[in-house]
């Protein structure tokens, strides 16, 4: 039964990069699931690449290792069959998500969801290129937004130093992949199998683990 997040309510901060499979399914659900446990997310959209290069990564690690790759690309189609989500994997890997992750920043707190989760549906739901303005654009126009003044302020000055910096708060975190979900204490979480224990954590639950 859904708690019903208040302004009163632990937050559970959400990290995801559009190019990132396991955000995906993570996206796709991580709203109701934390909507169960009355807590509220907050959406943080970054690039990875930066993070990538810094640790020695030309592309993703899944590209750089074609046997992980190969498991990846099977274990997302099952995680996607068991959630009842659409999965078509797109021609290109990983995708240029830059346009996309600005968007998202240009969107208040209580519309970044909606936006997100359209964007991974397009991009891993119907295996779309999610790369280029217009796609973007006719995205932005399905829902009801003005697409042409949200592009313009995505390619502004001011959004483009909000990502670059929304990506060195992700390294000063410890954040190295997405998703990636922080709690109100700084703890970090990484993966899409691990949101339920983000919010356990989020909720007061140590297991009896110190600090």
């Amino acid at each position: 039964m859904s708690k019903s997040p208040t302004s009163k309510s632990p937050v559970l901060e959400f990290w995801h990069e559009f190019a990132s499979t396991y955000s995906y399914p993570a996206a796709m659900r991580v709203e109701r699931a934390a909507r169960a446990r009355g807590v509220r997310i907050a959406w943080r959209p970054f690039l990875l690449g930066p993070i990538f290069k810094a640790q020695g990564f030309s592309s993703s690690p899944f590209v750089v290792n074609e046997t992980k790759g190969a498991n990846m690309w099977r274990d997302v189609a099952r995680i996607c069959a068991r959630d009842g989500l659409r999965f078509v994997r797109p021609a290109v890997f990983p995708q240029n998500t830059l346009l996309a992750a600005r968007v998202e920043l240009c969107l208040p707190q209580d519309q970044r969801g909606a936006f997100a989760r359209a964007v991974y549906a397009l991009e891993y739901g119907d295996g779309a290129d999610i790369s280029g303005r217009e796609a973007i654009a006719a995205l932005l126009s399905r829902h009801g937004k003005d697409a042409d003044a949200l592009l313009a302020q995505a390619e502004s000055a001011e959004t483009k130093a909000a990502l670059r910096a929304a990506g060195e708060d992700a390294a000063a975190r410890g954040i190295f992949g997405s998703p990636s979900f922080v709690t109100a204490d700084g703890e970090l979480f990484w993966g899409n199998d691990r949101l339920e224990h983000a919010l356990d954590w989020a909720c007061g639950d140590r297991w009896g683990l110190e600090a």
